[in-house]
Order: C-alpha cells, then structure tokens, then sequence
C-alpha cells in the first residue's frame, strides 16, 4: 500500500528531486513519488527530501516524518555542508555553510528562519561570521541569521535596495577578496546585483546565476526565469571565462554536481558560448530544465 505521497501544496521547486531523485519525479509541473523506498539508504534520502522541501509536501499516510532521520546540516565533502529546511521566502532555495580554515564558517543563502535550526549549525559546524547573499531573491532570512550569529550580511550595490541593512556591500564587476580563500565575483544578469562566491578554487557558489541540470546532464542558465538581462548575463559569462576554476558547483536552485576543475572549465566556457546567442524570453517558470 502506498505510504508516502506529494500533497497539493508542492510548487515544482525540485529540491525533493535533488535529494531522491530515484524515488521522486516529475509530472505535471509538480513532484510525485514514484516508488515507496526500498532499504534504509532510500529511506533515509527519502527524509532528506521531507526535511528540505519548502512546502513540506512530501508526507506519509501512516504518520509523521521520523525526526532522528533530519540529516541537515548535511555534509557534501569535508568542507561544505548543506542546509537543507529550504524556504518558501526564498522559493524554495538552497543554502550552504562554507567551512573556513580557522574553524569558522560563513553561510551562503539562508534556509528558513529558525532559532534552533541557527543553534544547530552553529553546534554541527562551529561559529558563522559571514551571512553571504547571492542575490535579492534569497534576502528572506539574512538579517535574523546575521543578527544571530553576530555575522556580516553581504549583499552586492546592484540589489542593495532589497537589503537596505546590509553589513558590506558588493560594488562594480570586479572580482573581490571577501575573506580568505573566499572571493565575491559580480555576475549581473539574473538581477542587476547577482553574485557568484569562489572559494578555495574548488566550490563554486552561483546563486541563480548557473545550475547542473539532471536533464541536460550539464551546466545551465535559468533562461526563462532571468529577471534582469539575459543579454547582461552572457556579458557576465564571458568574463569570467577562464577565470572561475572550480570543482563543486553549487546553486540555489537546480542541481548540484563535482567534476573534475578542468572539465568544469570546459562546461563554463561552452556555457559562456551558448548564452551568448540566447536573446530575451517572457518569464516562464515551466520552460526550466532540471
């Protein structure tokens, strides 16, 4: 009999896919359950699915999710973890904590506000001194987990107006040292003020800027969903062709992947070609490939 299902509150976000995408698919704009799992591996891929999706859609009819099963914060390597407990503020995006060399940690885009869930990073990880925005899409929750943590909030000039408040501030389209190992590359397109953070030469930090799409099996622009400039993004792209060398690419929405740096960039730069020939579309959330 079947156990767990998708509600009606699901908002096609593919953040459970990420997670179980054996288990839990595409149809009809929304996610369903394909199969119930079959071992405790699926099963417990199955809650980090439950405990990231946004609208917490993903339930079972038998009861409630098992709590012990919560893997987040949610290591990746040994030097990024994943937040998980992805919001609905900011549509449903993925957050990171990036592990510094001195034992702090700095936060890339924020999950949903929670006092524990704060305590809880900060417990898994050690203390967070930088709250990083990519851009104002995923402003949501920044000021309460700076606050918190007593941490910087950055925001880049271009999207200021989202986050008024903000501790250091992003400007121009040169690339900038933000803390060690740890550098703020400007990429305008997706909005006026979107940033890409490199870190170690090794995670690449993109925002919406750039995803891995499962179904292109590739890197990837959100072109139906730029908001900005489609035209000022490929400007973006080309730039930083060539620049960017990186392992992990890790995005607020689509997937995130590891390759090797030098097919990394490779991808990057085909990319970079590819987007230049795209021209401006209405925004259309369903043209998306994940």
């Amino acid at each position: 009999m079947t156990d767990w299902y998708v509600d009606d509150r699901c908002t096609n976000c593919d953040v459970a896919r990420q997670f179980a995408p054996e288990l839990i698919v595409e149809e009809e704009r929304a996610s369903r359950i394909l199969r119930q799992p079959g071992d405790d591996a699926e099963n417990r891929r199955l809650h980090a699915a439950v405990f990231a999706c946004p609208t917490r859609s993903i339930r079972s009819a038998s009861g409630q999710p098992d709590p012990a099963l919560d893997p987040f914060p949610m290591a990746l390597d040994d030097g990024v973890l994943i937040c998980g407990h992805n919001s609905r503020q900011t549509a449903g995006a993925n957050s990171y904590l990036l592990r510094r060399p001195s034992g702090t940690v700095m936060m890339i885009d924020t999950p949903r506000w929670s006092p524990a869930l704060a305590e809880r990073y900060v417990a898994a990880t050690g203390p967070v001194t930088d709250v990083l925005l990519t851009h104002r899409d995923h402003v949501a929750h920044g000021r309460r987990y700076a606050d918190h943590f007593g941490a910087r909030l950055w925001i880049h000039e271009g999207d200021l107006d989202a986050v008024p408040d903000a501790d250091q501030v992003i400007r121009g389209t040169d690339p900038v040292e933000i803390g060690e190992g740890v550098t703020a590359h400007p990429l305008p397109g997706h909005t006026r003020g979107s940033v890409l953070y490199l870190a170690d030469d090794r995670y690449c930090f993109s925002g919406d800027s750039f995803y891995w799409s499962r179904t292109t099996d590739d890197l990837e622009v959100a072109e139906s969903v730029t908001w900005y400039s489609i035209e000022e993004l490929a400007a973006s792209l080309a730039r930083a062709d060539g620049k960017l060398r990186f392992e992990w690419v890790l995005p607020g929405h689509g997937d995130r992947r590891r390759r090797d740096a030098d097919e990394m960039s490779r991808r990057l730069h085909a990319l970079a070609e590819r987007t230049a020939q795209a021209r401006p579309r209405p925004i259309d959330f369903t043209a998306v490939r994940w």
